[in-house]
């Protein structure tokens, strides 16, 4: 089969507040190249809780006049293949993201289930918590002041990333919250007023793909608001997604559209959970035998969509104007069915002008000399 590289033509495709303000209310296989090839399918991590599909960064040490310079797989993936490893998850203490910084990540991915696993079960917040609610704050809005202060100091330790590449990497991302799932103008206020808080350049508002916050994309990108779009599962979602981008883009009226970026976060793993319980059903071996393929055969589609959608008149247009395509973000990329390869979802995606998310808790580095 071909490999999302070889993809290169189109083709159709079946700073820290003390008091925040209240917010609103509420089928392509790609395997590493041998360079690039995975010592092992398991991540070593530190974690407090144990990692079900993980992947292990073999390093070497490589540099000239004497000093010696830490290099990953992940540095490889990006500079080789141009696919940019970001982490999800966040906790406190934030600093434990230097190593995964050093190790080659580029970004980080947070959402409420990330937020609400590490407050309940870290004392790191507990302090700031108390003095919130002594001090009057009600709990959603304790929540928002703990979250915010996250995300500003994940952001100030990625903005190098973010200088660095001119705006191409280095964001952090905070979620909107899912009570706005099914309202568009509540989803917009809650775009402006993180924003507005969190203040920080390279931060991403993420916004689900359900059918009523689509227009809000478009209506959040048009106000110069950078946008990580989740929880896309379809390809006809997905060119939704895209439009809303090129849309927003169209009506914001900036005359540089350079640092408006966004990407598109399209879910794999859950695909084959669905597909192969249908297959299961049927039960023939023409359809067991197709178990475990759905998910990155559609992924390959969607890339081809990204591939059409995002060149022709009307891109180029935009791009005149310094606009940069939202890149495909690949999430859930760790397997549910534990007889699957851990690298499942990830080796098969590598591919340039995409991100792909890790999970990891703690990173053990092994060293070649």
């Amino acid at each position: 089969m071909a490999s999302i590289s070889n993809l290169s033509s189109p083709i159709t495709p079946l700073k820290s507040s003390p008091s925040l303000p209240t917010p609103p209310t509420a089928a392509v296989y790609l395997g590493f190249p041998a360079k690039l090839a995975l010592a092992s399918s398991r991540l070593t991590v530190r974690a407090t809780v144990p990692l079900a599909a993980s992947l292990l960064v073999k390093c070497s040490q490589n540099g000239g006049n004497g000093s010696h310079v830490k290099r990953t797989t992940l540095h490889d993936l990006y500079e080789k293949q141009g696919q940019s490893p970001w982490y999800d998850n966040l906790c406190r203490p934030v600093t434990d993201l230097i190593p995964l910084i050093e190790s080659g990540v580029r970004g980080v991915t947070s959402n409420p289930a990330i937020f609400q696993k590490a407050i309940s079960t870290s004392n790191a917040y507990n302090d700031q918590f108390r003095d919130l609610v002594q001090g009057g704050k009600d709990i959603e809005s304790a929540y928002w002041e703990l979250v915010v202060k996250d995300i500003q100091d994940a952001c100030r330790l990625f903005e190098p990333i973010y200088d660095e590449t001119d705006g191409g990497d280095g964001y952090v991302s905070v979620e909107v919250s899912p009570r706005l799932a099914d309202d568009t103008q509540g989803t917009v206020d809650a775009a402006k007023w993180l924003h507005k808080v969190v203040d920080r350049p390279n931060v991403y508002i993420k916004i689900p793909a359900t059918a009523a916050c689509v227009p809000s994309v478009k209506d959040v990108i048009s106000l110069g608001i950078s946008v990580n779009v989740t929880l896309i599962f379809s390809l006809s979602r997905y060119e939704a997604v895209i439009d809303a981008y090129l849309d927003g883009l169209e009506a914001s009226g900036l005359h540089d559209l350079s640092r408006v970026t966004s990407v598109a976060s399209f879910f794999v793993s859950r695909v084959d959970t669905l597909v192969d319980k249908l297959l299961e059903k049927i039960g023939t071996p023409e359809a067991l035998d197709l178990r475990g393929k759905a998910a990155n055969a559609q992924a390959a589609l969607a890339f081809q969509l990204y591939q059409k959608k995002f060149s022709g008149p009307r891109w180029e247009a935009l791009v005149k104007k310094g606009a940069k395509k939202q890149r495909l973000l690949w999430a859930s990329t760790s397997v549910k069915n534990p007889a699957y390869p851990d690298t499942l979802y990830v080796a098969p995606l590598v591919g340039p002008d995409t991100v792909s998310t890790v999970l990891v808790i703690k990173l053990s580095i092994f060293y070649i000399f």
